[in-house]
């Protein structure tokens, strides 16, 4: 598989502080590491690139997050396989079932299978007069398949990610906290990042996904965490790295690095 590609020099304190070369078309195999880090949505474009970079890994290249499995590992379908971790969820596209699903908790969360950076989710309470319009903007009158997860009032202390690289937790989460009035904490949408130290149940839940989820090629995850409960499982783009590196000195970034030359050296296959 054949890629256009720039070789870059950084240069530290310079402006801009990296200098790029004119683009050029080499083999993925030619490199140590291929990084498929490109940012969602994730629609038909982003799943062609994954069958291309399955191809690559197919004649060697060494590709993370390992193509197949960003495709196996829906962000918001992939914690169904965790019940355990999770709050009360439901995957549908009955307009009943949801309005069933916000009767029997009072307070539900809807959101789109592939929306990201907290767009397009609603907040869902029982007797709530426009609860049929939210449910027909969402399902589309039955089209489109919807998650609702009972509403976590922990919320308001922040959506925390928590981060797994390479099958070890890093020891601080970055807590994505609401504006005020506000029940989404993504930084796209307005919340305040605050770094802290993963607690007891943020470690049991991080524990124990971090061996499955890398000896499926996923050397790169970022869990969302509200209060006790997992409510996503992100593997395309995660973010916060820089945020909690400021603020606790933990060098993720560098974690990261680490983690991708170790699993070069150790022969890790993309797909264990």
């Amino acid at each position: 598989t054949l890629a256009v590609t720039r070789e870059l020099t950084i240069e530290e304190g310079a402006d801009p502080w990296y200098r790029a070369t004119e683009p050029s078309q080499g083999a993925l195999t030619d490199f140590d590491a291929v990084l498929m880090r490109k940012d969602p949505p994730f629609d038909m474009e982003y799943v062609y690139s994954t069958y291309l970079l399955e191809r690559a890994v197919a004649a060697g290249a060494r590709v993370f997050n390992d193509p197949r499995a960003i495709r196996d590992h829906n962000e918001k379908m992939a914690i169904c396989e965790f019940p355990q971790y999770t709050a009360p969820t439901l995957v549908t596209r009955s307009a009943a079932a949801l309005r069933r699903f916000v009767d029997e908790h009072g307070d539900a969360v809807f959101k789109l299978l592939d929306g990201m950076g907290g767009t397009s989710i609603f907040r869902a309470t029982r007797g709530d007069p426009n609860l049929s319009v939210i449910i027909e903007t969402m399902n589309l009158f039955g089209a489109r398949s919807v998650m609702a997860q009972k509403f976590l009032p922990e919320i308001k202390d922040g959506d925390k990610r928590v981060l797994l690289i390479g099958g070890k937790v890093v020891p601080y989460c970055l807590a994505r906290v609401p504006l005020a009035g506000e029940s989404r904490g993504n930084l796209a949408a307005g919340g305040r990042g605050v770094a802290r130290p993963l607690d007891e149940r943020d470690r049991q839940i991080a524990e124990g996904l971090a061996p499955i989820v890398w000896s499926r090629g996923l050397l790169l995850v970022g869990l969302d965490v509200i209060g006790p409960s997992m409510t996503e499982l992100n593997v395309t783009s995660p973010t916060c790295f820089q945020e909690i590196r400021q603020q606790t000195g933990c060098n993720v970034a560098g974690l990261f690095i680490d983690a991708v030359e170790g699993a070069i050296r150790g022969g890790a296959s993309t797909r264990a």
